[in-house]
């Protein structure tokens, strides 16, 4: 990562985050307002899509998970630009490139070092397959990617660190992230706590560490179509369709050491590799006088 593309978070300071008042109160209020104002945006204009789009055309699936992710940047700039007085720097166009490719390979690697773990130990089983379309797990890689990440980590991450400092707002925006997949197939106490900490955390980190949430998305992204494409496993407890391979825990492995049925990112690997990841950036972050925030 170039030093010179990373800023520290801008939490707002205009309109309805001005200094005053009951600005945590706002603050608060600003956050559940765009988080609903996103979901909604991307219900109203996305259910009908999908009703009508014909099963078996994966490219067309593919393109309107695209055209949610525009739909989701483009509500969640408008409403930064009205509500905050500012255009989103952390949606900065030109460092996009060079931090979504370090997020992309770095998801990519951490993913790629848990199975080699997990195959190694005996707790996965893999067999190749060949040549797959990757339509629907590019689709589902990268929506998810990029409408968990502005919500989880632009809105809330931020919004909650407006309002009550970065130690609230880490603790807060993982726990909810991690809650979120509690009701996942497979879930269990360990996925919410691996979800947590793995990913809550680290992605977290990522953002404070670089102002911008490129890296984040590219991170998140590549760790799910590399965990459901190319290994074939389970994505939090879903199916990511057509795959390169497939990967399946061994029946008699403990769940806390493979994951279970929710998927490799609820083993004990995946906790460790991610979570020193995350405490890296947490390091660096710190490091670099992120979590100083002038008129915070």
């Amino acid at each position: 990562m170039s030093i010179h593309s990373a800023i520290p978070i801008a939490l707002g300071e205009r309109r309805v985050l001005k200094p005053g008042k009951l600005r945590w109160l706002r603050a608060v209020a600003w956050m559940l307002g765009m988080a609903v104002l996103i979901g909604l945006s991307l219900r109203v204009a996305m259910v009908p899509v999908m009703q009508l789009l014909p099963k078996g055309a994966p490219v067309l699936g593919f393109a309107a998970s695209g055209a949610a992710c525009l739909i989701a940047l483009g509500i969640y700039t408008l409403l930064v630009r009205l509500g905050e007085d500012r255009w989103p720097g952390e949606l900065a166009l030109r460092p996009a490139a060079g931090q979504l490719a370090i997020g992309l390979g770095l998801g990519s690697a951490m993913f790629v070092a848990v199975m080699t773990i997990l195959i190694g130990a005996g707790l996965y089983s893999f067999e190749w397959h060949g040549a797959a379309p990757a339509w629907r797990g590019a689709g589902l890689a990268l929506q998810s990617a990029v409408v968990e990440e502005l919500l989880v980590r632009g809105v809330i991450l931020r919004l909650l660190w407006r309002a009550f400092g970065p130690v609230v707002a880490f603790a807060a925006s993982a726990a909810l992230f991690g809650l979120g997949h509690a009701f996942n197939p497979g879930a269990t106490v360990m996925s919410v706590v691996c979800i947590t900490l793995e990913a809550g955390i680290m992605l977290g980190a990522l953002y404070a560490l670089t102002g911008r949430l490129w890296m984040s998305i590219g991170v998140h992204g590549a760790w799910n179509f590399t965990q459901g494409y190319v290994f074939g496993a389970a994505v939090s407890g879903g199916n990511f369709g057509p795959s390169l391979a497939r990967s399946v825990a061994h029946g008699d492995a403990s769940v806390w050491l493979s994951g279970g049925g929710f998927g490799p990112e609820a083993s004990l690997p995946a906790l460790l590799v991610c979570t020193s990841v995350g405490l890296m950036a947490l390091w660096l972050a710190a490091r670099a006088g992120r979590f100083i925030q002038p008129g915070a």
